[in-house]
C-alpha cells in the first residue's frame, strides 16, 4: 500500500470509529461474558467478640465453629465471587474501661474483591475473640467498603446484641436503606436468645435480606454457606447511566443501547428517542427487588411504559406489569414496541404527532408501590431501533407454539445468572441443572436465528424435606430480547417433584419470522425478532422461611430448538444486528429528520462521516502532490 493510501485509509478509520453504526442497536452481551456470571460483592461480618469464646454444643468454642463454616463457605465459593471479612471484637478486652476503644473495633481483613481463598482462609484462622459487639459501627464500615454503585450484599453472623448502641444497627440499616445505597443484609443468628433474634431480624428485614437461626456449629456450617451463595447471586444492573426528567421537554436523548435511571416511588421518568422514519422502536425497564424474606404477600407492585409523540401528545401506547409477590425477589419488566413511526402521515395534526420519523418519548413510571418497598429502585432501560425493510421474508410458519421433545443426551452442570446481563447460555437442545437456594430468581438464556423456536421445560426435583413449611411458589418466565413476555407458569412446590408448564407441554415461541409482526395475536407479533430469548426461574423463600431455606432445590432446565436458520428480512438501511438478528442490508435510504428533534441522525452522521473521508482523502492527496512537486 502507497502512503498516500496508508493515510488516506487511516484518516478513514478514524471517522468511522465515531460513527454510531459501529455499535448493536441494542446491547446483548453479559457485561462480565456470556458463560461466567457476575456476583454481587459480598462483605462477611463475623463476630470476634468475648462471648464468642464460650462452648459449642457440638465441641470446641463458637469461634472455632463459625470458622468452620467460613473455611466450607470460602471453599464451595465460585472462582469469580467478589467476598470480603470484617471483624469486631479482636482489638480489645471486654473490660468497662475499654468500651470506648472496644466500640470502635472494626477491622476489615480482606476486601470484597474477586475471592482469594487462601488470602481469606488464612485471615479467618488468625482471628482471635475477646472484645465488644458494636454491630452498628461494623455495618457501617462495611458498607463503606463496598461499591457505591450496584447492587452489594452483607452477611453478619452474631451470637447476641450489640453492645455498643448507639448507633443501633436496625437504625444504621434504615438510613443506610434511605441513602439508595443498593445493600441487602443478611443475618445469621449463632445461639442467640429472643431479643437478639429481633434485633438482626430488623436489620434483615429493613433492606430485603432474610434472616436465618443457626443453634450450634453443625447448623452455622450448613446455612453459612447457603446464605452467602444467595447474597452473591443477585440482580446485577448494568448500563450507561442517564437522568430522566419529569417533563418531555427536558428528556435526554437517548440513542440504542442500555441505560441505568433511578426510580422513585410513584414518579414518572421521561427520555427522548429519535426514530427515523419506516423504523420500529423498541423499549424495556426493568426494576430488581431485593427483598426475599417473602413476608408480604400482597406486595404488589407495577410498572408502567408508556409513549408520546410530537409536542408530549399522548400516542395512546399503554403497557404495564404487575409483581404479585415481590417480596419473594423478582425482576419486574415492561416493555413495548412502537410501530407508529412506520405509518404516514394523514395530514391531521392531531394524528401526525405520532406518526412518522421524528423524536418521541417514552415514560416508566412505579406505578402501584407494595408493602415494605424501598424509596427508590435502580432502574434499567433497553432502547432499540430497527429500519424498515423492502423485503420481509416469508409470511409466519404457524401461530401455534413449536413442539416441544424432550432432548437426548446427559444432563450438562451450568449456574445460572442474578440477571438479565448476566443470564447464563445454554447452547442449543439439552438437559441443563441447576440447584437453587430459597428466595432466587436466576436466569438463562437461548439463542434463536430466523425459522428457529424454542420450547422447554423446568423440573424441580423432590427433596427430602416436604410439609407445609417448605412450600414454596415456584416460577418460570420466557422473554424475547427486547424483554417482553412471550409466557409464564407458575405453582406451589411443598418438596414433592413438581414441573412447569403444569398444564401445558413446555413453554414455547413459534417459529421466529419477520412477518409474524403481522399476526392478530398481540404475543405472536413480538416474536418477529432473532436474538437471545431470556427464561427466567423462580424459587420463593418458602411459607416458613427460617427452616426452609435451609433445603434447596436442585432443578433441571430441558432445553429444545427446533428449525433451521433461514435468511431473514431485507433491510431497507445498512445496520448493525438488532437484537443479534441478521438481515440482508439493501441499498441505504435517506431518512427524513427527525421533527422537533435536537440530535442528529445516525445515517446522516454515517453521511457525513463519508463526506469527511472524502474531503479529508482529498486534501491529504493534495498535499502529498504538491510535495512531490
Amino acid at each position: 500500500m502507497s502512503r498516500v493510501a496508508k493515510i488516506v485509509a487511516l484518516a478513514a478509520a478514524g471517522v468511522i470509529g465515531l460513527l454510531p453504526g459501529a455499535a448493536p442497536a441494542l446491547a446483548q452481551e453479559s457485561p462480565g461474558g456470556q458463560n461466567n456470571p457476575e456476583y454481587a460483592p459480598t462483605m462477611l461480618v463475623l463476630d470476634a467478640s468475648g462471648s464468642m469464646l464460650a462452648a459449642d454444643p457440638g465441641g470446641g468454642t463458637k469461634m472455632d465453629a463459625a470458622k468452620n463454616a467460613v473455611r466450607s463457605f470460602v471453599g464451595a465459593a465460585p472462582e469469580a465471587s467478589k467476598v470480603g471479612l470484617t471483624v469486631y471484637g479482636t482489638g480489645t478486652g471486654s473490660t468497662d474501661a475499654e468500651k470506648a476503644a472496644g466500640c470502635k473495633d472494626v477491622t476489615q481483613l480482606q476486601a470484597a474483591q474477586t475471592i482469594d481463598k487462601a488470602a481469606l482462609t488464612a485471615a479467618v484462622d488468625g482471628i482471635v475473640p475477646s472484645g465488644f459487639t458494636p454491630i452498628g459501627a461494623s455495618l457501617r464500615k462495611a458498607a463503606e467498603s463496598l461499591p457505591k454503585e450496584g447492587p452489594s450484599s452483607i452477611v453478619l453472623v452474631s451470637d447476641g446484641l450489640d453492645t455498643c448502641s448507639p448507633p443501633d444497627p436496625c437504625e444504621v440499616a434504615k438510613e443506610l436503606s434511605k441513602q439508595g445505597h443498593q445493600i441487602v443484609m443478611h443475618a445469621i443468628g449463632f445461639g442467640v436468645d429472643n431479643a437478639s433474634r429481633s434485633q438482626l431480624t430488623c436489620i434483615a428485614q429493613t433492606t430485603g435480606g432474610t434472616y436465618t437461626d443457626a443453634a450450634d456449629g453443625a447448623t452455622l456450617e450448613q446455612v453459612l454457606p447457603r446464605v452467602s451463595a444467595t447474597a452473591l447471586r443477585t440482580y446485577a444492573p448494568a448500563g450507561t447511566r442517564v437522568e430522566g426528567t419529569p417533563r418531555y421537554r427536558d428528556a435526554p436523548a437517548l440513542v440504542p443501547g442500555q441505560y441505568l435511571d433511578v426510580l422513585a416511588q410513584k414518579s414518572k421518568r421521561y427520555y427522548a428517542v429519535d426514530i427515523p422514519e419506516g423504523s420500529t422502536a423498541y423499549f424495556s425497564g426493568t426494576v430488581s427487588f431485593a427483598r426475599r424474606d417473602g413476608s408480604a404477600s400482597f406486595s404488589n407492585n407495577r410498572l408502567d411504559l408508556r409513549v408520546y409523540g410530537a409536542d408530549g401528545h399522548d400516542c395512546n401506547v399503554y403497557e404495564n406489569e404487575l409483581a404479585t409477590r415481590t417480596s419473594d425477589g423478582v425482576a419486574l419488566t415492561v416493555g413495548s414496541v412502537f410501530t407508529k413511526a412506520a405509518e404516514p402521515k394523514t395530514g391531521s395534526p392531531s394524528t401526525d404527532r405520532c406518526r412518522g420519523g421524528g423524536r418521541y418519548y417514552f415514560t416508566l413510571e412505579w406505578a402501584h408501590v407494595g408493602e415494605n418497598s424501598p424509596e427508590q429502585l435502580t432502574l434499567e432501560m433497553n432502547v432499540g431501533l430497527e429500519s424498515g425493510v423492502s423485503d420481509p421474508g416469508p409470511p409466519p410458519a404457524q401461530t401455534a407454539p413449536v413442539d416441544f421433545t424432550t432432548p437426548p443426551g446427559p444432563v450438562r452442570p451450568t449456574v445460572g445468572g442474578g440477571s438479565f446481563n448476566v443470564a447464563t447460555t445454554l447452547p442449543g437442545s439439552g438437559i441443563y441443572s441447576d440447584t437453587m437456594q430459597r428466595g432466587e430468581f436466576v436466569f438463562y438464556k437461548v439463542k434463536l436465528d430466523w425459522g428457529q423456536g424454542l420450547a422447554y421445560r423446568v423440573h424441580f426435583a423432590e427433596t427430602g424435606t416436604r410439609g407445609s413449611a417448605y412450600t414454596s411458589n415456584i416460577a418460570t418466565t420466557l422473554y424475547t430480547p427486547f424483554r417482553t413476555e412471550v409466557d409464564d407458569d407458575t405453582s406451589a412446590y411443598t418438596g414433592t417433584e413438581k414441573v412447569l408448564p403444569s398444564n401445558d407441554p413446555a413453554v414455547a415461541t413459534i417459529p421466529i419470522r419477520y412477518r409474524n409482526r403481522d399476526a392478530d395475536v398481540v404475543k405472536v407479533r413480538e416474536q418477529s425478532v432473532p436474538g437471545w430469548y431470556y427464561i427466567a426461574v423462580k424459587l420463593s423463600p418458602g411459607s416458613e422461611p427460617e427452616r426452609a431455606r435451609t433445603a434447596p432445590v436442585p432443578i433441571e432446565v430441558e432445553i429444545a430448538v427446533t428449525g433451521n436458520a433461514e435468511p431473514g428480512p431485507t433491510y431497507q438501511a445498512a445496520r448493525a444486528e438488532t437484537f443479534g438478528g441478521s438481515g440482508k442490508p439493501a441499498a441505504q435510504e435517506p431518512v427524513a429528520p427527525a421533527s422537533e428533534s435536537t440530535g442528529i441522525s445516525p445515517l446522516v452522521l454515517a453521511a457525513g462521516g463519508a463526506v469527511v473521508i472524502l474531503v479529508v482523502g482529498g486534501l491529504l492527496l493534495t498535499l502529498m502532490l504538491r510535495r512531490r512537486r
